[in-house]
């Protein structure tokens, strides 16, 4: 005897995978993707300067909840324009999270992020609340204005604090980390603007780099990102030696190669930003036992 084969016929979605649908989509308005790059670079940090592991993992979860919170809320302010805008990769724009549920995952994830900093102790927590309050100043704002490049700046310019504050005696950083560190948010910043620029003025955000134009914010964020590598070379105490001199020349060969882009090339020009973006980063991370 043959066997008949049948096709199977597929079972209705049930209340799992519904579920399951809606928790990716809760985490899509988060901003999943810078909030887990902040994270993991934060978190290398405090590893490479002898936080411990418990140490460490405390400080990812601190730092995890805060980029969380400031996602889930960039997303729920901006709601309105999305809608208008009809962004289809914005889940509350769809209708895919509800604004019911986005709200409540900012508020869990703000509320979570104070004990979870301040654990770091009241100084070294402190340092990264105030992070978190001005990237929430930025979403609720200032990201219209012509200060909009400052709550990276003191964001990002933090971030070294808090790893160092959190260690034995907290002990402030050196110079260079804050200030290399507020050069890659600012350069962060203007870079981030520029697959959208167009967008954002259409919606009436009017930050810094959306004033200065797709030229100007390229040069904004190659001048950023060129100086925060020339800080976090140059910076440190001891000679810079052969590799890092000619890393600083790649760097800011590239960086002046973007402000000189063509402007009908403004994705190889922001893809060219995110490479700076991770170098300066690199340099932070080989800098991480030295922070203090």
């Amino acid at each position: 005897m043959h066997s008949v084969e049948t096709s199977p016929i597929p079972a209705p979605a049930g209340p799992r995978r519904r579920g399951t649908a809606r928790a990716i989509d809760l985490l899509k308005a988060a901003h999943p993707a810078p909030s887990a790059a902040v994270t993991a670079v934060v978190t290398a940090l405090a590893a490479a300067s002898g936080r411990g592991g418990a140490g460490t993992a405390l400080i990812a979860a601190a730092v995890l909840t805060g980029q969380l919170s400031v996602g889930w809320s960039n997303d729920l302010i901006d709601v309105d324009r999305d809608v208008a805008a009809t962004r289809g990769d914005k889940p509350l724009a769809t209708g895919a999270a509800s604004v019911r549920a986005v709200t409540i995952a900012a508020g869990c994830a703000l509320v979570a992020c104070v004990p979870l900093s301040l654990a770091n102790g009241w100084l070294a927590g402190g340092a990264h609340l105030i992070g978190v309050a001005a990237a929430w100043g930025y979403n609720l704002g200032v990201k219209s204005t012509v200060w909009s490049w400052l709550p990276y700046a003191v964001a990002f310019g933090l971030l070294p604090a808090f790893v160092t504050l959190s260690l034995p005696g907290g002990p402030w950083p050196h110079w260079w980390a804050p200030v290399g560190a507020a050069l890659l948010g600012v350069g962060a910043h203007a870079a981030n603007v520029l697959p959208d620029i167009d967008d954002d003025l259409a919606v009436n955000i009017r930050g810094l780099p959306q004033r200065l134009g797709l030229r100007g914010a390229r040069t904004l964020a190659a001048s950023a990102l060129a100086a925060g590598s020339a800080v976090l070379v140059l910076g440190p105490a001891g000679p810079v030696g052969i590799p890092g001199r000619a890393g600083l020349a790649a760097t800011c060969a590239l960086s002046l190669t973007v402000a000189l882009w063509p402007t009908g090339r403004s994705r190889a020009a922001f893809i060219a930003c995110l490479g700076l973006a991770a170098s300066d980063v690199a340099l932070l991370l080989l800098r991480g036992a030295r922070l203090a």
